[in-house]
This record gives C-alpha cells, structure tokens and sequence, in this order.
C-alpha cells in the first residue's frame, strides 16, 4: 500500500504542467488498480488521506485528467462507507454540471459517479432534481440511444428520481416518454426490459406522462413484449411479463387507453400468456395478467369485442387453479365481462363446469373473498340474464341457497345483488324454485331484514321487491301471513325514504288482495 500512498499524495499536491498531468493519470490509474485489488483498504486510505477534495479541482481545472478522475470516483463511490465522504468533498455539485458534456465517457463515468453517491439519499435526489439533472438525462438519452451502457445508466438514474414528485413534473415537460418506449422496443436483454418497465410504471402514476406515454406508442410496445417472451418459462422473462401487465393495469384507467389497446389485439396477447402459466402455476403472471383483463373489460364497447373474441371461454381454464389470489381474480374478471351481456350471461349461466365450481367456492370457508365473489358472480349471471334457461341452471346446481344466504349478508352490496337476482329468478321462474326457497326459509329472512332498523332503505325496497314476486306463490304467502308480515310493512308504510314507504304500501295492497288461486 505504500504506493497508493504515494499516489494519494501526488493528487494532493498535483502540479498542473505537462509533467504534473502525466503523473496524475498515473497516480488516478494507481488508483483503480488498488480499488480493483482491495476496495475496503484502499477506501480506508483515501478517506483517511482527505484527497476527494483535489478530485473536486480536476474535475473543474483540469480537462485532460477530468474523465479519468470521474472513473476513479464511480469506483470510489461503489463503496457505501465513501458516499459521506464524497458528499463532504462537494463533489455532487461539481460533477452535476459535466452531464453537459459531449464526451460519452465522461458522461458514462459522472452519471455513475452521480448515481451511487446519491443512492437512497432522499435529499440529494431532490437537490439533483431541483438542479434540472431530469433534463440532463433525458437529452443524453436522446443524443447517444446506441450507447448501451450510457442508456442504462440514465435509466437507473431515472429509476432512482421517478418517484419523486418534483421528478415527474420535470419529466412531463421532456419528450422521456418516447425515449422510453423507443428503448423498450430495442431492448434485447431481460434486465433492460425490467428497469424500463419498472420506470414506465412509475411515471404512469402521472396523468400527463400516462397520456405522453399512450400517444408514443406504449400499448403496441407491451404487445410485442407479450408476443416475444410468452413462451419463455425463463424466471427472468416471467418477471418481464409480470411487469408489463402490471404496467398495462396502470395505464387502463382512462377509458380511451383500454379502447385502444382492446384494438390492438393485447386481449389474445393476455390469454395466450395465461394459457403458457395456466400449467405452471406462476401465480404472480396468472395475477397481473387477469388484472389486466378485467380493467380492460369495463368499457361497454370492449365487452363485446372481447366476448366475440372468446374471453369468457378461453379465461375458464383457470377454473381448475386452487390459487385463490388467481380464483379471486378469475372471479372479479368474469363478472366484469357480463355486466349489461345479456347473451354471455345466458351462455355461462348454463355452463355446469362453472356453475359446479361456483357452487365449491361458495361452499368454502378458506378464502372469504373468493366466496363472496363467487356468490357475487351467480347473481350477476341471473342479473343480466332473465332466463328461465338460467335459473333452471342454477337451481339444478344447487346454488339458489347461496343467493338466499348472500342475501343476508353484512355487505349492503351484495345484499342488494342478491336480492334483485332472487327477484329476476321468482318472477322468471318462481315454480321451479319455491321449495327451495321454503328450505332456505326466504320470507323468514326478509321478513328479519324488514324489522331491523339498521338495514339500509335500498336494502329494505329490494327486500320488498322480491317479496312481491313471492307472493304469487300460495305457500310462500301463506308464510307471509302466518309471520305476521303484514303488520312490519304497514309500518314501513310510513317510511321517512318515500320509495320504501311506496314499495311497502304495494306489498300490503298485494296481501289485502282477495284470495287468488295459487299453486299449490
């Protein structure tokens, strides 16, 4: 180590004539190759030594020894220990304006040097930011986009600002997101897919640069992702995959975004992936990958294209998954897809696979959130349905009971989705499902829901809706009447929410009714 010594000591006291300058780039070169040789003891040395601050004055004076001296310092900078001394030194300040340099080797080495000295430093990320290194960086990417190693360094850097707020702002006002998605189209290796994807989902949490990013082209950029990696069982094409429908979800929140990529045929891209992981049981990419198909599902327009396209068919492939996070999912996917589809409904409300699976989940007490959106899904199917053909599905499945059981549930949501269901099948087919209406002792429970003061006013006219339609049975009312339910609606005829008092008084009008001929 006396050499490095040596070394430490002639970048001290550098001379700057010609003969100065040779010794320096053999003191910086003596240097590295002690960094290289043991980091931690030569790290030691040159704190102790106290020569960072001479690198500040060859950085700043002395162009010909400027880019070596910036190598030298994104090595120095690799140790954690020297971060502190490299802030004490004053070196950021210094190094911030070399990003305008045109030599790419100095510009590799600075944005190095930048970004370890920086890293996890919340403070200094934002006096960079507020010395406008975002534009910096943005310019160096536009300028040399061959340069691979200079590119990834600048996206790290970008990686390492993104989240900042001021960061995006700055961002917004740059032409990133077309650099970016140029990037991501050219990129061949896994770990520059990662980082871009990773930066793309951070600057898609800002509405500008979401809205800069979909008009540069990012939805046909994540199709050609999905086409050229969904084969791949690579751990690190998994993670690609998992990113870009992640990054998909992120940009689906404006209506216009998940039209357009809808159009650009990602939907196949989706199911084509899940089928590739449906076997392997990678549940993270099954995730991500069904997250994106239901927000892609809520426009009324891409329903039906991806219903056309055979969603509802192809997504019933992960029935089999004991995943519940994919279960769940699968669940909440289907049900976005049959909203207001009457035609789907009625397909997949007869469909006894699903109907059995349904019935399995909703039996299940491992996973409340699966059953619940299983329980929500049978309602949805009788919703948007109105078949005799469905109720009579549902019924041979043996899941009516569950509606009657959701009926009752502590979620207002999903007591009043069961309800209006219940309601839809008694007044399409109430024959054929009375009895077990009897068994699950239906009117009793309304008749609860009608009593309780702290049940909600729609749940209260829903629960009065579908009393109604029960009525027409003669067992089912004379129920009814034996539980004295007469007596709880006279009262909610004098409801303070007018549409219950009204519901209320057309229920009791119904029982004042001369005795009808009922079936039996």
């Amino acid at each position: 180590m006396e050499s490095l010594n040596l070394h430490l000591e002639h970048l001290r006291f550098d001379g700057g004539d010609s003969e100065g300058e040779e010794q320096i780039f053999k003191s910086l070169d003596g240097v590295l190759q002690a960094l290289a040789e043991d980091k931690h003891k030569t790290s030691s040395l040159i704190a102790e030594s106290d020569v960072l601050p001479a690198f500040a004055r060859l950085l700043q004076s002395n162009p010909l020894c400027a880019v070596k001296a910036a190598e030298v310092l994104a090595e120095i900078a690799k140790n954690e220990e020297m971060k502190t001394h490299c802030i004490d030194a004053g070196l950021v300040p210094v190094l911030i304006p070399l990003l305008d340099s045109t030599d790419q080797e100095m510009l590799l080495h600075v944005g190095r040097a930048i970004g370890r000295i920086c890293y996890d430093n919340n403070d200094l990320q934002e006096q960079l930011v507020g010395a406008e290194v975002i534009t910096s960086l943005v310019r160096i990417m536009s300028n040399y986009p061959d340069n691979e190693p200079l590119v990834r360094v600048n996206l790290l850097a970008l990686s390492n600002l993104a989240d900042i707020d001021t960061a995006k702002q700055a961002l917004s006002k740059t032409r990133v997101a077309e650099h970016l998605v140029h990037q991501l189209r050219a990129a061949n290796h896994h770990e520059k897919v990662e980082i871009i994807l990773e930066v793309l989902h951070t600057l898609a949490e800002n509405d500008a640069l979401k809205s800069q990013l979909v008009e540069a082209g990012i939805q046909e950029a994540i199709v050609e992702i999905l086409q050229r990696l969904q084969d791949s069982s690579k751990p690190e094409d998994v993670c690609s995959l998992k990113a870009a429908s992640d990054l998909i979800v992120s940009l689906l929140l404006g209506d216009s975004n998940c039209v357009r990529m809808v159009q650009l045929g990602i939907v196949r891209q989706l199911l084509d992936l899940l089928e590739q992981h449906v076997e392997s049981g990678d549940v993270s990419v099954q995730h991500a990958a069904l997250s994106a198909l239901r927000n892609l599902a809520i426009p009324v327009a891409n329903k039906v294209q991806m219903l056309d396209e055979g969603v509802g068919q192809r997504i019933q492939m992960l029935l089999r998954s004991e995943m519940p996070p994919v279960q769940f999912k699968l669940l909440g996917t289907l049900r976005m897809l049959m909203d207001g589809q009457a035609d789907a409904a009625e397909e997949l409300g007869q469909d006894p696979v699903l109907l059995h699976r349904l019935v399995q989940w909703c039996d299940s007490n491992d996973h409340a959130g699966v059953c619940g959106e299983a329980n929500r899904l049978l309602a949805s199917l009788l919703r948007h349905s109105c078949s005799q053909e469905v109720v009579k599905a549902i019924q041979e499945a043996q899941a009516m009971k569950h509606l009657v059981s959701m009926a009752t549930s502590e979620h207002a949501i999903m007591q009043n989705e069961a309800l209006i269901a219940l309601a839809i099948a008694s007044a399409v087919n109430l024959e054929i499902i009375k009895d077990t209406f009897k068994e699950a002792k239906l009117v009793q429970n309304i008749h609860k829901l009608l009593q309780d003061e702290s049940t909600g006013p729609e749940v209260k006219y829903n629960s009065i809706g579908l009393l109604c339609s029960l009525l027409n049975s003669g067992d089912l009312r004379k129920e009814a009447e034996e539980d004295k339910m007469k007596e709880t609606l006279e009262k909610l005829c004098g409801h303070i929410n007018g549409n219950v008092a009204k519901q209320a008084l057309m229920a009791v009008q119904i029982l004042n009714e001369e005795h009808r001929l009922f079936e039996p």
